[in-house]
């Protein structure tokens, strides 16, 4: 697993850059703003990008539950098994690899027998076609160099699926008191995996895989300006930075910002696919 990287209860001060044989990645992880004068509030947001292979690449961000104890440690182990799973390639195929990793995941939180959880977004890119794997309100975006939304999952919450629904809209969600609520977790005996569609990427599209403290503080439209061209160092920097404005309310406008640990990897496929 040439290139790996796995980012767990650590605070990076701007998006790490990798180079893959299937494209380009941009990682980023930082504690909550309110956190950063406590060095014993870890951040509970995890980020992994696994390379599997010439042609096929697993992208991971995990976001350990506020509130219950050991977050950390959740998302954390969230990784590791699904890292795990993915170098061991017992199964018969990625999809199953990544699968057998999320429960063993499940299987090692429940262990800490403390009320420990996280969330978990994965997606598998395999020579170019996509399919995405979600537990809670992590979520993930692909969208094309025009802004057109081709995948976008629906969280695991009241209010995901009342957005999901068209009950309520997204700044409505935003502001909801139902938000923080979310209904799926890795650490549940009840745990449900949801798989999406395989889907063929195109040459310019972006891949967003992130935790709530992303879509907790922009819209979908924001998210897509920001990422769908220009360089991709220059899309995550400037989506963290407008993130960042928005949790401390440096921003003045209709989105109620929310103080939450971050973490996001976008993602762009190398050029020569056909």
């Amino acid at each position: 697993m040439k290139h790996m990287c796995i980012y767990t209860g650590i605070t990076l001060d701007a998006p790490v850059i990798k180079s893959l044989n299937t494209g380009i990645a941009a990682i980023f992880v930082r504690q909550a703003p309110y956190k950063q004068d406590n060095s014993e509030d870890n951040n509970q947001d995890a980020a992994a990008v696994i390379p599997i292979g010439d042609d096929s690449v697993v992208l991971a961000v995990a976001d350990g539950m506020g509130g219950a104890p050991s977050g950390d440690v959740a998302a954390r182990l969230a990784i590791e098994s699904l890292v795990k799973s993915l170098r061991d390639m017992s199964a018969d195929s990625l999809r199953d690899a990544i699968l057998n990793g999320i429960d063993d995941a499940n299987r090692a939180v429940l262990k800490l027998e403390n009320g420990a959880a996280t969330t978990l977004a994965v997606v598998e890119i395999n020579a170019y076609r996509l399919r995405s794997y979600h537990i809670g309100d992590s979520g993930i975006i692909v969208t094309g160099q025009r802004g057109r939304l081709r995948l976008q999952t629906t969280a695991h919450s009241p209010t995901g699926y009342a957005v999901e629904a068209g009950l309520i809209d997204e700044v409505e969600a935003l502001s909801h008191t139902e938000r923080n609520i979310v209904s799926n977790v890795i650490g549940s005996h009840e745990l449900r995996i949801e798989i999406g569609p395989s889907i063929k990427l195109a040459q310019r599209d972006t891949v967003v895989v992130a935790s709530d403290g992303l879509f907790d503080n922009m819209l979908t439209e924001e998210i897509i300006e920001h990422v769908r061209c220009g360089s991709l160092e220059n899309s995550a920097t400037s989506l963290a930075k407008k993130c960042a404005d928005r949790m401390q309310s440096k921003v003045t406008d209709t989105i109620l910002g929310h103080q939450d640990d971050l973490g996001f990897i976008i993602y762009r496929p190398a050029r020569h696919i056909s």
